[in-house]
C-alpha cells in the first residue's frame, strides 16, 4: 500500500452527484458529537483501527468527519487530519450503498475543508489497491513512490518490519506477491 498525493486545488466539486443523493434520501453532513456513539460502531464495523482514527476525528474541533445518512441510518464515513496532519481518511460506506457517488461526495466535502483550513494539498495515506483508480480519476490523485510504510511505520503491526521495496518486480516474478500484499 502506498500513499497518495492529492493537489486540493484542482479538486472538483460535484454538486450534480450530491443533488442526486439528496434526491434519494442519502444526505451527506459533518458528523456532530452526540452521533458519535452511532458513528464509531459503523466504522469498525469495517476495521476496528479506523475506528480509532475516527475517535482522533471526533476529538478535533471542529470535527474532521462527514457521514452520510439515510433514514437516520450511517451509511458512510470519511476523516482527514485523523492519523497525522494533512492526510485523508479512513473512509468506507455501506457494501449495500456503494456505487452512488457517496464515497465521492464524502471525499470532496473533506478535500474542501481542507483547502478552508489553508491546505494545498492532501495525503490519502496507505490506499487500497482497489480504490487507487477511483482517487486517480476523481482526485487527480498520484501515487507516491517509496512511501511505505510512512506516517504508519509507528503502527503496531508495522514496527520493526523492514522496509519494503514497491517497485515493479522482474517480469519473470510478476505473479509473486510479497506477503504484505497477500494480506490485501
Amino acid at each position: 500500500m502506498s500513499d497518495m498525493l492529492v493537489k486540493l486545488y484542482n479538486v472538483e466539486d460535484c454538486p450534480e452527484v450530491e443533488a442526486a443523493l439528496k434526491a434519494e434520501g442519502i444526505h451527506i453532513v459533518k458528523a456532530l458529537s452526540p452521533d458519535k456513539h452511532r458513528v464509531i460502531p459503523f466504522i469498525k464495523t469495517f476495521s476496528e483501527g479506523w475506528g480509532s482514527e475516527c475517535e482522533a476525528a471526533f476529538a478535533n474541533n471542529p470535527h474532521t468527519i462527514y457521514i452520510a445518512v439515510k433514514d437516520k441510518k450511517v451509511i458512510g464515513f470519511a476523516a482527514y487530519d485523523a492519523t497525522a496532519r494533512g492526510f485523508f481518511g479512513p473512509t468506507g460506506v455501506d457494501p449495500e450503498y456503494r456505487r452512488k457517488g457517496i464515497g465521492r461526495v464524502l471525499m470532496v466535502k473533506c478535500f474542501n475543508s481542507m483547502k478552508e483550513m489553508g491546505y494545498g494539498y492532501a495525503i490519502i495515506g496507505w490506499a487500497a489497491k482497489s480504490a487507487v483508480k477511483f482517487y486517480q480519476e476523481y482526485a487527480g490523485a498520484q501515487i507516491i513512490e517509496d512511501s511505505f510504510p510512512g506516517v504508519y511505520g509507528r503502527h503496531v503491526n508495522v514496527v520493526g518490519q523492514p522496509p519494503r521495496d514497491e517497485k515493479p518486480a522482474p517480469a519473470a516474478n510478476v505473479a509473486e506477491k510479497s506477503p504484505e500484499e497477500k494480506k490485501d
